[in-house]
């Protein structure tokens, strides 16, 4: 009977683990377990990767706002959405398909995480802090000039297509920058899985592939990283904002979070903070400066 009982007992505790690692946490428990976990992939300047960057400074301040120790958890783009939803998916278009469980493990995403239609259904989005778009990028040496800016989005997206006919072009396949969301007809999406997003402004400089597609900042990054060596020859996308992640499961954190975000906003600690890792962003996009 004895026996019976400490392994109905060990039973229960196992249970009480496994449910550990597929839920994820409100606001309260993440109150009572004293910690945020930031889920993160090093990229651009939202996450360097030392310690520091857009989203790791405005997640340190949110976790000092509600009481709480920081823990920034390294992910990488092709597991971070699992990561917090606990599912295992793939992207078809604006649509999912669900192929398993994963453990949960982190509250909230911060890396510049675009907002997309099939990222919506698997998690809640933050309100919008970043405003971006996907550009076409090629190296110095291209044949290929940038189009002259019609002061029409559809017209110059339009007019960047034209570029792309019989072109390949690179991208990472999942994210904002794969070229299957962008209608590219008649160039060939070609990926490289063993590049991460920082690595496409490179390979493109050296010569292993003439063009790629990389989202506003990180462009912004790769010009001044090495000036002169790329040109932007136009947009293929219409204007996108990148939003902070954060599970359907948790509304309370969900509010917490925007309140907190629009705080930031009205004070101008916002407009300072994106300004450090991206002084030029407002020269593309002015609204920057009324945060």
């Amino acid at each position: 009977m004895v026996r019976r009982r400490l392994l109905e007992g060990a039973t229960v505790v196992l249970l009480t683990t496994v449910a550990a690692l597929v839920a994820s946490a409100d606001l309260k428990e993440i109150q009572e377990r004293q910690t945020l976990r930031h889920l993160g992939v090093p990229y651009a300047n939202f996450v360097t990767g030392d310690g520091d960057g857009l989203d790791v400074e405005i997640i340190r301040l949110y976790a000092r706002e509600i009481g709480v120790k920081y823990q920034y958890v390294k992910c990488s783009w092709a597991t971070v959405i699992e990561d917090l939803s606990g599912k295992r998916v793939v992207p078809e278009g604006d649509q999912i398909r669900v192929i398993g469980k994963s453990p949960v493990r982190g509250d909230i995403i911060g890396n510049g995480l675009t907002v997309m239609a099939w990222r919506k259904k698997l998690i809640n989005f933050s309100h919008p802090y970043f405003p971006t778009a996907v550009w076409l990028l090629a190296g110095e040496d291209s044949d290929l000039q940038p189009i002259r800016p019609s002061g029409d989005m559809g017209q110059d997206i339009e007019a960047t297509r034209l570029l792309l006919h019989g072109k390949q072009v690179l991208g990472k396949r999942n994210t904002c920058i794969d070229p299957m969301f962008y209608a590219l007809k008649g160039a060939t999406a070609v990926y490289d899985d063993s590049l991460n997003l920082n690595d496409l402004a490179p390979a493109v400089i050296k010569g292993h592939t003439e063009l790629t597609i990389l989202d506003v900042p990180d462009t912004l990054v790769a010009l001044a990283k090495f000036p002169g060596k790329l040109k932007v020859l136009g947009t293929v996308s219409e204007k996108q904002v990148m939003a902070f992640g954060i599970s359907k499961d948790s509304p309370k954190l969900l509010e917490s979070f925007n309140r907190f975000l629009e705080e930031l906003r009205k004070s101008g600690k916002l407009r300072v903070l994106i300004e450090k890792y991206y002084p030029a962003i407002a020269l593309y996009f002015p609204e920057v400066r009324k945060n």
